[in-house]
């Protein structure tokens, strides 16, 4: 097992990486206190892997909360019903909440954390991709608004993330491919050597070879890691992780969080902002190429849905929580392996890269 310690001003704890351990019982040990405990996971993952953290977790006073699995679902009434399900367990100060499932779990459960009593621990445990190498790792919480992604929320970090690599075994290829567009971003904005390897190690990651698997997980963690320990409250270098995001949100508000994955629509997002990036004389060709080449190799979708039109993408992106002092803040690129901050792309620049991608 590999430990990862993420190092912040305000509160630091460990990311475990590692075969078999979701059953550990030793590091729930270390994590948990005397309080009460509440598992949140979802429907589709509980009957995979909840009986398996109840039993790591012993005699343990419990209680269950399973909502549905999905996007659609990370919603002001998902978030509700796990604070009404503290309430009526009569939770203290003292309790926590472990995520057990993908991205959706981990923000809304942590946003419930951040919430109740004004805030009690959470331990994340992720099962998906996605929520492995990005989610589960840095502190962001909340939910949907029907107007916008991730609209309400709070900066909640949890007691400790535990990553067992063998959930992975059990996800179905579009959820793991769409993972793997987070990890390609880690490439884009920060990690050259990253992208390279994932250029040349396409076919064993798809594969899902186990060493492969531990490489681009722990990268990721890592590269994610350094960053959020300069910036943990995203006030400067920590929005270059928005990669795509920006986008890719507009994009999935767009279509009512129904057609595309979270990492289909940052996808998307990321080959927009590279073309604009190029477009603007950022960085230079064939870096756009390059990156949808990639994403397309891993299966995922590089062009604006034909139903979207530019003018929905637009007033989506308006409503960004992103945007700073009235201007759209993107996340753009100067090279393959850096990302700039930017507050200058005009309108008509940005509905040309949009255009460009269709």
């Amino acid at each position: 097992m590999l430990t990862i310690p993420l190092e912040l001003p305000s509160h630091s704890y460990p990311v475990y990486l590692g075969e078999g351990i979701l059953d550990d019982a030793s590091i729930w040990d270390r994590h948990l206190n005397h309080g009460k405990t509440l598992i949140v996971s979802n429907d589709v993952v509980a009957p995979l892997y909840l009986e398996k953290l109840q039993t790591a977790l012993g005699n343990r006073e419990l209680a269950i909360h399973i909502i549905p699995d999905g996007e659609p679902f990370k919603t002001e009434q998902t978030w509700s019903a796990i604070l009404d399900q503290l309430v009526a367990m009569q939770a203290r100060r003292d309790a926590t909440i472990i995520a057990l499932g993908g991205g959706v779990v981990g923000d809304i459960s942590g946003f419930a954390a951040a919430s109740y009593m004004r805030g009690i621990r959470f331990i994340q445990a992720p099962t998906t991709l996605l929520a492995q190498v990005d989610a589960s790792v840095g502190g962001k919480t909340g939910f949907n608004h029907q107007q916008g992604k991730n609209l309400i929320g709070a900066f909640h970090q949890p007691a400790a993330v535990v990553i067992d690599s063998c959930t992975l075994d059990t996800l179905q290829d579009r959820e793991f491919n769409a993972g793997l567009a987070e990890v390609v971003k880690y490439g884009a904005i920060m990690d050259p050597e990253l992208f390279d390897w994932l250029e040349n190690n396409t076919h064993s990651v798809l594969q899902r070879d186990p060493a492969c698997l531990h490489h681009l997980v722990k990268r990721s963690v890592l590269d994610k890691a350094r960053i959020v320990s300069q910036d943990e409250l995203e006030a400067g270098i920590r929005a270059i992780l928005n990669f795509g995001h920006s986008f890719g949100h507009a994009i999935e508000a767009v279509t009512r969080y129904e057609r595309f994955l979270h990492g289909e629509a940052v996808s998307i997002g990321m080959v927009v902002a590279a073309r604009l990036s190029e477009q603007r004389g950022l960085s230079q060709p064939p870096a756009a190429d390059r990156l949808s080449q990639l994403l397309s190799r891993f299966n995922l979708p590089v062009k604006v849905p034909a139903q979207t039109s530019t003018e929905q993408l637009s007033a989506a992106l308006n409503l960004d929580k992103k945007a700073v002092a009235g201007s759209l803040r993107l996340i753009l690129l100067k090279s393959l392996g850096e990302a700039v901050i930017d507050s200058q792309s005009k309108a008509a620049e940005i509905t040309a890269a949009i255009s460009s991608c269709r």
